[in-house]
């Protein structure tokens, strides 16, 4: 179920709500940047901080999947022909 809305998702619209969540703020640096540093130092404790991982995070992840399951459906698509 989960992939079918993935599969349902443009391409175009994950390229721009992942690139715009994932570097917005630009300035003084992407919230995400900063959120994974604050994650590797172990500070990451606030929960309005957790929230912003998440949230900056989740346009680049969606943007991800959409793009391995491109990738695996492209796969598919050449083993049968293959066949």
């Amino acid at each position: 179920m989960i992939l079918k809305i993935l599969d349902k998702l443009p391409f175009s619209t994950l390229l721009i709500v992942g690139v715009l969540l994932g570097l917005a703020p630009l300035q003084p640096e992407p919230h995400l940047v900063e959120k994974l540093r604050m994650l590797a130092q172990g500070v990451l404790t606030r929960p309005i901080d957790i929230f912003d991982l998440f949230m900056h995070a989740t346009g680049p992840l969606l943007l991800l999947a959409k793009i391995v399951r491109m990738a695996q459906q492209q796969l598919q698509a050449k083993d049968k022909a293959s066949e």
